[in-house]
């Protein structure tokens, strides 16, 4: 397996546009965001061009996540050629960003399509090799739980079931009740020596998070947690900040940065990682479908730990002893910990 990490959204998008654009036979999207905004990487008008030359072009939306997305640009992309799908019940979210190209060329992390976000940071590992294979077999159970019916993508189907299960690509899927990140997280975060690193742009713990943080801590372990100092959205700053304050008097050291961080990443004792599309919050553990790939070649986990190392040099320690709580806190908090206890149930 070849792989590249991109540490931003523009240069995510770079290479997913140049990808797009060079393809031949098919291009399968899965996206949370995505929009008709985009200046320079007109992802857009790139998908009505390619499905027009007769390629193969699938796009998997969130109804949710991509309501900024027009019926009249729904019907413009179908009237070229596209196939859109949506995947959403209730409080599920169709939270993965997958693009692969040709079946030989794969992106997954946590890079949306939408201008916005142009300017942050961000996670996206573009990979080629056989575990391209995998992330095509992934994006077709989407494809097929959307309501999917193209026989070439049944056809791959068919072909997973009776293969064997990869171990490197993670599948999170609650509306089908494969909880696969919340076993991995309890797993590792008990069976950590050294150190935990952890990056997310939303901070919200469920109990058993907070309890197995808090056990890792009493062991000796030393655990990191990045996060944006203010992201996209000021009610959620807030809960982020209640929790922040909350966790970190049990000894986890939380590292803000200045600018906003998109990326979601889980560093285990610098031996073993994960970069995918889940934050640390009840929303991916609990009702969002996810993936991401876990690695444990040293050397990629060693460039993620570089990675997380120099986005750290421009944050700054949180330190609960000197912080006062807004008075929105005192507002959000009762709020939030009722939520989090009817969540518990799940």
């Amino acid at each position: 397996m070849k792989y590249k990490f991109f540490t931003n959204s523009e240069k995510a998008w770079r290479v997913m546009f140049e990808s797009m654009s060079n393809a031949k036979q098919s291009i399968y999207l899965e996206m949370y965001i995505f929009e008709n905004d985009m200046v320079e990487f007109n992802f857009f008008n790139l998908l009505k061009e390619k499905a027009g030359q007769g390629l193969q072009v699938k796009l998997i939306l969130d109804s949710f996540g991509s309501a900024g997305l027009k019926d009249s640009s729904v019907a413009e992309l179908k009237s070229s050629g596209v196939e859109i799908l949506s995947l959403s019940y209730l409080l599920h979210r169709m939270h993965r960003k997958v693009l692969v190209v040709d079946k030989r060329i794969a992106f997954i992390g946590g890079v949306n399509l939408h201008q916005r976000s142009r300017l942050w940071n961000d996670l996206m590992v573009k990979i080629t090799g056989h575990l391209v294979e995998r992330v095509v077999m992934s994006f077709t159970k989407s494809y097929i739980n959307a309501g999917g019916m193209d026989p070439i993508l049944l056809s791959i189907n068919k072909k997973n079931k009776e293969g064997k299960p990869d171990t490197w690509i993670i599948e999170h899927s609650p509306v089908k009740a494969k909880f696969h990140f919340k076993k991995i997280y309890k797993k590792y975060l008990n069976k950590s020596t050294s150190s935990l690193t952890f990056i997310t742009p939303y901070f919200i713990p469920k109990r058993w998070m907070s309890a197995a943080l808090h056990q890792a801590v009493l062991r000796g372990v030393d655990v990191e947690v990045l996060v944006p100092k203010t992201t996209d959205n000021f009610i959620v700053d807030r809960v982020n900040y209640f929790y922040i304050y909350k966790i970190s008097k049990l000894g986890v050291k939380f590292y803000l940065e200045e600018k906003m961080n998109h990326a979601k990443v889980i560093i285990i004792d610098q031996k073993e990682a994960m970069v995918g599309s889940q934050n640390l919050d009840f929303l991916s553990f609990d009702f969002n479908s996810e993936v991401g790939i876990f690695f444990k070649e040293q050397k990629v986990v060693s460039e993620l730990v570089e990675i997380s190392t120099e986005w750290k040099k421009s944050a700054t320690l949180f330190d609960y002893k000197s912080y006062k709580p807004k008075w929105f806190d005192y507002i959000l908090s009762p709020i939030i910990n009722l939520f989090n206890l009817f969540l518990r149930i799940f």
